[in-house]
Formats: structure tokens, C-alpha cells, sequence
């Protein structure tokens, strides 16, 4: 039996383009819009300036709060707010169906975000070698692109990640840890995963084309493979979890985790720099790999036997 979420009738195919569409237009078209009126109070200039400067807002410090707001207005509107009302629209129920639809487990929990931080080691390989790889010859024009869009990212993932203050760390943490967590979770693996279930008949290929999804929207391209492998973890969280809280939290634990680390680091509380594209040692990489594999058994046999898997 399928999740009860979406009618069956629909075309399986139709709800997770349907899906896809409408959320990407809140994420990229709707939220930003409103998050950049949002933002003019907390801006020293009027409206033409705000938009002059974000064409390149790495050569404004004062920028950094417009820009978190938007981006959180962004992941609020566009992979949660839409997503919302789309199932209350389209399908006459409440979103959160996901939320209770299975019990939630304190050792799942704790566990799941055990997991995320020990595989942030071997994750590490991928994303040394990710960064590092280079395309075919008919591909050339493609990697010059890629890089460039790469280095943008980088520059403005740099900027708004170097905090002056704890205030700017905390607001950060909400729109880069909090919010992402539960929006991208949502869409992609309360709604997307289970149609594309419908729509292939197999669950694992449910959970890796909506991990390609999740990794292709961010558009960072030399760092899709690792990135690729969060979403596959946190589908298969799902799927044995029956709860779209389980990857939530592990999404959270991810990103904030992350956010501490290097919050620590530029205060100097820390000399492990997380944010290098550095592979960690072999043989700590290999360690860290059995302990990955180990926790992913037990959270499997653990949900078998609460009887909590996904049907």
C-alpha cells in the first residue's frame, strides 16, 4: 500500500513533475522576490541599489543580512509553504500526515545524527575527488561553465558563512541548518520520493533519482556526488523511518554541525578547518566507512523490527 499522502489515481510521472515545477517556482522566483522586499528595511539604500549590488554581493559586507533573509524567504515559501499548499490544494490533505504518519524513535534520532557526522569522513574522499575531476575532450565547454558557476558558489557560500558577530552566526544557523532541513526534506523526500516510487515500482530507485534531483537544484556540479550520497542516506532514512522527521533531523544535524565547526574555526576554538576540499587520512577514511556501514545496519534492523518501514 502506498503512502496515503497522494491519491493513487494520479499519474505518478504528472505529480512529481507537477511537484517539482511549482516548488522550484516558489524557491527561485517567488521567495526570493519577496524575500528582497523583506530585506529593504535591513538595507541602507533604496531598491535600485539593493539590486545593483546583489549582481555581486561579495564586495559588500553590508549585504550579508539582506542576503540570509532572502534566502531563507527562499527555502520558507518554496519548500514549505508551496509544498503545503499544494498537497492541501491538489490532494485535500494536511502535510502533516508525514509528521505523524510513524512513531519517532529518541535512539533513531540520536543514531541518524550519528550517522551524518561520522560519514562526513569518508564523504570527504568524494568530495576531494568531486572537486578534482575532470571531463572528456566534447565536454571542455561544459567543465569551463561548471567551474565558473563552482566559484561562484564557493565565493558566496565563503562570504556568508564568515561570521563577525554571534548574532549573524545564529541568523545564519536558522537560514542555512534550520530551514533547509525541513524544506528540502519535505519536497524531496516526503513528496518526490514516494511518487517516484509510484512511478518506478522500486523503492531504491525512488531514493537515488530523488537524490540526483536534490543534489542537481543546487547547481554546484563538483560537488554532486557527495552532496548525492546525503540525499541517499537521508532517502533510506526515510524510507526505514516512516517519518520525514528522522531525515529532517539528520539534514539539520548536517548542516549545523557543519555551521559550528566552522564557526569554532574562525574563532580559533578549533584548528580542523571543515570546510577544506582535503580527503581525510586512508586509513581514518576506511575506519570511518565500517563505522558508517555499521550504524546503517543497526538503524535497519531496528526499524524491521518496529515494523516502521514505508509501504
Amino acid at each position: 500500500m502506498q503512502s496515503d499522502l497522494f491519491q493513487e489515481q494520479r499519474p505518478a510521472w504528472t505529480s512529481v513533475i507537477f511537484i517539482f515545477l511549482s516548488c522550484m517556482l516558489g524557491f527561485i522566483v517567488v521567495g526570493p522576490l519577496i524575500g528582497f522586499m523583506l530585506a529593504l528595511p535591513f538595507f541602507e539604500g533604496d531598491l535600485l541599489t539593493l539590486q545593483t549590488k546583489l549582481a555581486s554581493p561579495t564586495s559588500y559586507p553590508e549585504l550579508k543580512l539582506p542576503l540570509f533573509i532572502i534566502q531563507a524567504s527562499a527555502t520558507l515559501i518554496g519548500l514549505i509553504i508551496v509544498p503545503a499548499l499544494y498537497v492541501k490544494a491538489f490532494e485535500r490533505k494536511s502535510v502533516f500526515n508525514l509528521f505523524r504518519n510513524k512513531t519517532v524513535y529518541n535512539s533513531s534520532l540520536a543514531l541518524s545524527g550519528l550517522l551524518i557526522v561520522a560519514f562526513m569522513v569518508p564523504n570527504s574522499v568524494f568530495i576531494e575527488w568531486n572537486a578534482n575531476v575532470t571531463m572528456p575532450e566534447f565536454l571542455r565547454g561544459f567543465e569551463a561553465w561548471a567551474r565558473d558557476k563552482e566559484d561562484v558558489a564557493t565565493a558566496l557560500t565563503n562570504y556568508l558563512t564568515t561570521f563577525s558577530s554571534t548574532g549573524q552566526f545564529l541568523f545564519a544557523f536558522f537560514a542555512i541548518a534550520v530551514l533547509p532541513g525541513i524544506g528540502e526534506e519535505l519536497v524531496f523526500r516526503g513528496m518526490l520520493q514516494p511518487e517516484l516510487r509510484r512511478a518506478t515500482g522500486n523503492m531504491h530507485v525512488a531514493i537515488w533519482v530523488s537524490a540526483i534531483m536534490f543534489s542537481a537544484i543546487h547547481l554546484q556540479f563538483f560537488g554532486f556526488v557527495p552532496r548525492m550520497l546525503l540525499g541517499v542516506l537521508f532517502g533510506y532514512l526515510y524510507f526505514w523511518s516512516g517519518n520525514i522527521i528522522v531525515p529532517m533531523f539528520a539534514h539539520f544535524v548536517n548542516n549545523g554541525f557543519s555551521l559550528i565547526m566552522l564557526y569554532l574555526y574562525q574563532t580559533g576554538n578549533t584548528s580542523l578547518n571543515i570546510d577544506s576540499s582535503e580527503s581525510a587520512p586512508l586509513l581514518t577514511a576506511i575506519l570511518f566507512t565500517i563505522i558508517t556501514f555499521g550504524i546503517l545496519l543497526y538503524l535497519k534492523k531496528f526499524h524491521e523490527e518496529k515494523n516502521t518501514f514505508l509501504t
